[in-house]
């Protein structure tokens, strides 16, 4: 099995620019119940927004097409593929670049985070049926994965959580150091950056999109909190220390940004959600990112308007998203451009 690293493939920063944006339409009742209907809207949202910045096409199961095209609008494609869910960061394929106008995409096996639902066989094969499409070559990785788990600088530097990544629910017969050695083969990351725990009442096991992520190599973005008695205080705190205390690939300290969290919110049956700034979405010339009816969303768009400098920030109401798990970031996924 040959690897993306032996025929010079590398994943690309999120700030490269992209070729199409990929999300994927909510159908999961069991997760949205009677908010269904509001995740769809909010998703349409997200995908309109993100129109007026680059290409984008909304994978749905062939029954939903129809309401895609309606709900989404004509700046907004839809690819008819069956689907158990709605989290193309996840379940997607990793997008990979030669640098010599080639593209290829790695396909992760997929357990359904751990195995939070039986029924995940549709989307574990979701990101193969993309690349086929796409007609793009594939990478099949020997690694439980989800795209939410991981970022990268696009020079050989990668953000995981070992609350995720080193789960026992995910590969629990691999070492950190062959998980290392595979997401180098598979990503070209020669610099692993490990933070420690995740958001409280994710139930993703900690992924990092919702802890921090790269605006510029040497430059991360990361959640903190003020308020010591808030349950993911401790937790941020020591993600901000390995931050400082972390070298990137190239052997340089981090310059770490910080955005303040918003306050604690609840979904309906009085559970935590899961909520932060940096879950965003980077496109060609903006940033689609979140807001959360919280004093501190204006602040928060000032931060990360300071972290792109020349790119449109746009905020997008994500309280429905979030309900179901996730944020825009995990709800989308770039597609990089061969020549960019």
């Amino acid at each position: 099995m040959r690897r993306p690293i032996e025929d010079g493939f590398f994943m690309p920063a999120e700030w490269a620019t992209h070729k199409r944006c990929w999300m994927a339409w909510p159908c999961r009742l069991e997760l949205w119940g009677e908010h269904l209907d509001a995740a769809r809207e909010a998703y349409a949202e997200v995908a309109r927004t993100i129109a007026e910045f680059e290409p984008v096409t909304m994978i749905a199961n062939p029954e939903d097409v129809a309401e895609v095209s309606l709900r989404c609008g004509a700046h907004v494609g839809a690819l008819p593929l069956a689907l158990d869910d709605s989290w193309t960061r996840d379940i997607g394929p990793s997008f990979l670049l030669d640098g010599k106008g080639g593209l290829a995409g790695v396909d992760w096996h997929f357990n359904a985070w751990g195995g939070d639902y039986p029924d995940y066989r549709k989307d574990a094969d979701l990101a193969g049926a993309l690349l086929s499409h796409l007609e793009v070559a594939r990478y099949e990785a020997p690694l439980i994965l989800e795209g939410g788990s991981i970022h990268v600088d696009g020079e050989g530097t990668l953000l995981t959580s070992e609350q995720c990544l080193l789960n026992p629910n995910r590969n629990p017969k691999l070492s950190p150091k062959e998980i290392e050695s595979c997401l180098g083969d598979f990503l070209s990351a020669r610099g692993i950056i490990w933070l420690g725990q995740g958001l409280a009442g994710d139930g993703t096991d900690g992924h990092v999109d919702n802890l921090a992520c790269f605006v510029k190599p040497g430059v991360v973005l990361a959640l903190t909190t003020q308020d010591s008695k808030d349950a993911n205080f401790a937790a941020l705190q020591d993600n901000l220390a390995r931050l400082h205390a972390a070298r990137d690939a190239k052997g340089r300290e981090l310059e770490v940004v910080e955005i303040e969290q918003p306050a604690a919110a609840y979904d309906g049956n009085g559970e935590r959600m899961a909520l932060s700034y940096v879950n965003f979405y980077i496109a060609n010339g903006g940033v689609v990112m979140p807001s959360f009816e919280d004093p501190k969303d204006s602040a928060a768009y000032t931060t990360v308007s300071k972290c792109f400098p020349g790119r449109e920030v746009r905020q997008v109401a994500a309280n429905s998203i979030v309900r179901g798990g996730g944020g825009i970031h995990c709800i989308t996924q770039q597609e990089p451009e061969p020549g960019g």
